[in-house]
């Protein structure tokens, strides 16, 4: 992939040092609209440097370490959605095991989700909108709005409504909008987006002006606008309970735009390049900070499975060699050293997770997991069975993690099921295994045990991206996931049906008081932890 200039690099991050100084949303960013280097707007313009400059921030502070701050990216996913997901525990007591992950949910934590994807993305996208970006650039513009999209659902699917259609106006406060809305505006906005790409390739076929700026497909349209279909498809199934009718609309249109869906390794979202750093590997080392280990319930689906890609996610427990052992969530754990010696992310054995691994955000194998239960669902041009579509999402991730030589055993076991939970530090925490599914398809099953299948798999697929995965098991209820040992929510949190979602800052309480009291009545219910979503319906 092409690296930007060094030259246009320290520009930028000091063009967005200065724009980016406010810590709330709803600060008034005109005043940063001047760079601080000195150069004028027209200086930059040539090789569109005055909108490129923004995107190296942009994409890197989704999932985020844009300024390789690994403890930022710990408390925006990694001590919320990698653990809600099944896929993660900390062997680190935070605040004598009375935190996030016991439920008893911490306020100077549970902001980050929303400032940083404030600050960091929505900024420097309402400067890239000032500066002309849809009429100068709509191809630039085009690349935002789906960045804007991957950002920010991930931000509504965290707290529910969310400031979005009046951000940037300016004023003293900003009004947050429904999710429902919120989605509905995500579509429109990819419907842009795709047809500013097709028009920019139509009449420039050979140009590529994002190159230098791309950290993601290396300037390439064509991916961009797969991205951009998978996305919609993605979002499309999201709120499928809340609202077939539209659902099925945005997913057929996604399932049959000519630009197709990602398919291939080489369309995975991937984020790397400009020095980025790999949060995980470093929260995960023991010579770094040893904060976060293999969870329970991903235990019991990879080693009931005897599922190759465990080897490749996670380094066998150094306290009890040649096995994999997770952690429960809610877990009483122990002062470090006490849990250290269970299964961390793969660091060290087959070096998954190093400084230099890309972020991943979206992946072929997830697709075509959205395509068959697409197909289970009977939407137009899924572009095969769901058994084929299923198949397919698995021979894919076999093949993004090497293990493609075991794909045809997996996919034909009918027998091995997710295993009992044993935790053989503390018999408080053991669970028999909750799914008896298996991986071999069945076309006689049900459709609910169809779609358990898929899903789980999906799940299993989707690894280390615990924000999709978290979402993703609020809206279907798969997989079966091991629910908190210990539950310290006060009531506000049933241990049965775990956690919904992340109450609202603190901070706009405070800055934003009026419009987030409001924003508590388009959410239908408290302001807790234990409210469900718009679309995360039982």
């Amino acid at each position: 992939m092409n690296k930007i200039s060094n030259k246009y690099k320290s520009l930028a991050a000091l063009a967005l040092a200065a724009l980016l100084g406010a810590s709330a949303c709803t600060k008034n960013f005109e005043e940063y609209n001047t760079d601080p280097t000195g150069l004028t707007e027209d200086q930059l313009k040539p090789d569109f440097n005055f909108i490129g400059g923004f995107f190296p921030q942009i994409q890197s502070a989704i999932y985020y370490n844009y300024n390789n701050t690994v403890w930022e990216y710990q408390l925006q996913q990694n001590l919320i959605a990698d653990v809600y997901s099944g896929y993660m525990m900390s062997a680190n007591p935070f605040r004598g095991n009375i935190s996030n992950l016991t439920y008893a949910l911490v306020p100077d934590w549970n902001g980050f989700p929303f400032s940083l994807a404030y600050n960091r993305v929505m900024a420097p996208i309402s400067e890239i909108k000032r500066r002309g970006a849809q009429s100068a650039a709509p191809d630039f513009w085009a690349v935002a709005l789906i960045l804007k999209v991957e950002a920010m659902h991930r931000v509504t699917d965290i707290y529910g409504p969310i400031p979005y259609s009046q951000y940037g106006q300016g004023g003293t406060s900003v009004g947050y909008d429904s999710q429902q809305d919120i989605y509905k505006r995500f579509f429109l906005e990819l419907d842009t987006a795709v047809a500013n790409l097709k028009a920019y390739r139509a009449a420039n076929p050979d140009a590529s002006p994002f190159t230098k700026f791309d950290m993601i497909y290396g300037g390439d349209y064509g991916q961009w606008i797969k991205f951009a279909n998978s996305l919609r498809l993605r979002l499309a199934l999201r709120i499928v309970k809340a609202d077939a009718t539209l659902a099925k609309a945005e997913g057929e249109k996604a399932l049959a735009d000519n630009g197709g869906l990602m398919e291939t390794l080489a369309d995975n979202v991937m984020v790397s390049g400009f020095g980025i750093k790999h949060p995980l590997y470093t929260i995960t080392n023991k010579d770094g900070w040893s904060d976060i280990s293999m969870g329970a319930s991903i235990e019991s689906y990879l080693s009931g499975y005897h599922d190759p890609r465990i080897g490749k996610y996670f380094d066998p427990a150094s306290d009890y060699p040649g096995q994999y052992k997770g952690i429960r969530i809610g877990a009483a754990v122990t002062a470090k050293p006490g849990y250290n010696g269970f299964s961390t992310l793969a660091y060290a054995k087959t070096k998954t997770f190093r400084e230099n691994t890309p972020l991943q955000l979206m992946t072929s194998a997830e697709v075509f997991f959205l395509r068959a239960e697409a197909a289970l669902r009977g939407w137009a041009n899924a572009g095969g069975s769901a058994q084929s579509l299923y198949e397919k999402g698995i021979t894919t991730s076999f093949n993004q993690w090497g293990v493609a030589d075991q794909v045809a055993a997996y996919i034909n076991d009918a027998t091995s099921r997710p295993a009992d939970y044993v935790d053989p530090r503390n018999a408080e925490n053991n669970s028999p295994a909750l799914s008896t599914i298996t991986v071999k398809w069945d076309e006689a099953a049900s459709t609910e045990v169809k779609l358990e299948r898929i899903i789980t798999q999906k799940w299993l697929a989707v690894f280390p991206e615990g924000q999709e995965a978290w979402s993703e098991f609020r809206r279907t209820g798969y997989p079966k996931l091991f629910p908190v040992v210990h539950n310290e929510s006060n009531g506000t949190i049933n241990t049965a049906i775990q956690i919904r979602r992340i109450a609202f800052p603190q901070a706009e309480y405070t800055t934003n008081q009026g419009e987030v009291q409001k924003a508590t009545q388009l959410l239908g219910g408290p302001d807790n932890g234990g409210t469900r979503l718009w679309w995360d319906k039982p």
